[in-house]
């Protein structure tokens, strides 16, 4: 029997299993990764904030450089994700093994030089992240480390990506879980104990990266999952031209996100290290309330990729509308919490700086106000991405860190001050909201013309 043949049990699980029970199945892993992973990241902030508001403000200033590096992982991990997911709706396990080598190692190899690259030039890149004197020697030693672990870093998110895409989220939890609780341990004993300040931090981060790194890949030779192996690497113009057209709108998004950060940076430093601080916290403190909601979508691709690629559109649109209803419940009650409880967030990390607290729960409060937006522009722009509308999930993934941000941080602040900060990305997702309104209507009408199309074939 060819070890290419798709495993009956997956395809009839994704395709046949009520849409309700399997995302909520599927979705359950994810959730507790993004959280996990959220958690580990906002572990760091929290334990430089010990150190002072100038080492938090570093780790504000590095945020950049880690977007660039989630870029590329999430670029060939839902690139080739996207793929994978339709190819086995078709049960062509062949060519999703191909497709799973292809992106695995080519991601591996852009990380080595990009860390190569940015060792090369440490300081004008430390500078051009929109460190102030004051936190520049802070940002110099967490960005050394993260270079350094840089391949291990994306290459961790392109296979977590690839197992939630086959539908063995689980394997990338274990992962990830892994990595997060050796994280949480080791920030405290490096930071304190080894005296090792913000570099302390950027060692834990990468040690767990690296052990993170090595579960997964063992993962990829565990049950029915998809192998990894140098065998399997065949790249061709093809497969990085599908790799690509998925995972654009994940590239856009990322390195916007990593643009808009710069910018958020530089905008703030004229405010000092507690405006950067502030900021700084806001968005890990967001960035794990939009974990939750991008978790559950992660749960939801596969089944979008695999039903979509079965040609079984009902169940792709009955799988959004139960996103959506879930996502919106989710952010709305995350929203209230965020709202309510703003201070008390805030003071976790600094609680012996006022200016860094009141600057922090005006911007937080604002952002709880948009927050539940985010409920309809996740699906919208997760199903287009996943069923290979690229050109539109790229234009709706510009949006929100780029095409209206970009702007509102570069006209704001200097109309507004601080508040011009605060009111960039509450102003930004509402306009992304109002782009994602049609997209998303409309994805759902060409997918019941599609299924009414396969209903007149088949009768």
């Amino acid at each position: 029997m060819s070890i290419f043949r798709p495993p009956a049990d997956k395809f009839t699980q994704m395709t046949q299993t009520p849409i309700p029970r399997l995302v909520s199945t599927l979705a359950v892993p994810t959730i507790i990764s993004m959280l996990i992973t959220s958690l580990y990241n906002m572990a760091d902030t929290f334990f430089v904030g010990r150190i002072g508001t100038s080492a938090t403000a570093a780790v504000g200033v590095a945020l950049p450089l880690m977007a660039i590096i989630q870029a590329i992982g999430f670029t060939f991990g839902q690139g080739s994700g996207n793929h994978i997911s339709r190819l086995l709706g078709q049960q062509q396990r062949e060519e999703a093994q191909r497709m799973t080598a292809v992106a695995f190692y080519s991601a591996f190899l852009l990380a080595v030089v990009l860390g190569v690259l940015g060792l090369l030039c440490l300081d004008p890149l430390v500078n051009a992240l929109g460190a102030t004197p004051t936190s520049a020697q802070y940002t110099k030693d967490y960005v050394f480390y993260i270079l350094i672990g840089a391949p291990f870093m994306v290459s961790s998110l392109v296979l977590n990506n690839q197992f939630r895409f086959q539908g063995s989220a689980v394997f990338g939890m274990i992962g990830i879980f892994s990595g997060a609780a050796l994280n949480i341990v080791l920030d405290p004993i490096f930071i304190f104990a080894l005296d090792m300040g913000t570099g302390g931090a950027a060692l834990a981060t990468i040690i767990s990266q690296f052990v993170s790194f090595c579960l997964l890949v063992g993962g990829t030779f565990r049950g029915g999952n998809l192998r990894l192996s140098p065998t399997a690497f065949r790249p061709t113009l093809d497969r990085y031209a599908r790799i690509l057209t998925g995972g654009l709108p994940s590239f856009w998004r990322q390195a916007l996100a990593s643009v808009a950060t710069v910018l958020l940076n530089v905008a703030a430093r004229e405010y000092g290290d507690a405006a950067i601080a502030a900021m700084s916290i806001v968005s890990r403190i967001t960035m794990f309330a939009g974990s939750a909601l991008i978790g559950l979508g992660q749960g939801y691709q596969p089944v979008c990729g695999f039903n979509y690629g079965a040609k079984l559109y009902g169940r792709v649109r009955e799988a959004y509308f139960f996103f959506f209803k879930l996502a919106a419940a989710a952010a709305v009650v995350l929203a209230a919490l965020g709202f309510l409880f703003a201070p008390q967030l805030m003071a976790l990390f600094r609680d012996d700086d006022l200016e860094v607290i009141a600057i922090g729960t005006t911007a937080l409060r604002m952002q709880c106000v948009s927050f539940p937006l985010m409920a309809w522009f996740f699906p919208s722009s997760m199903t287009l991405q996943t069923i290979g509308q690229s050109f539109r999930a790229t234009v709706l993934a510009m949006c929100r860190q780029g095409l209206f941000f970009l702007p509102a941080i570069l006209i704001l602040p200097p109309i507004l001050g601080i508040t011009g900060i605060q009111l960039s990305q509450p102003v930004s997702d509402l306009c992304s909201f109002l782009v994602a309104l049609p997209m998303g209507i409309g994805v759902l009408r060409e997918l019941r013309a599609a299924q009414e199309g396969e209903a007149a074939r088949k009768g």
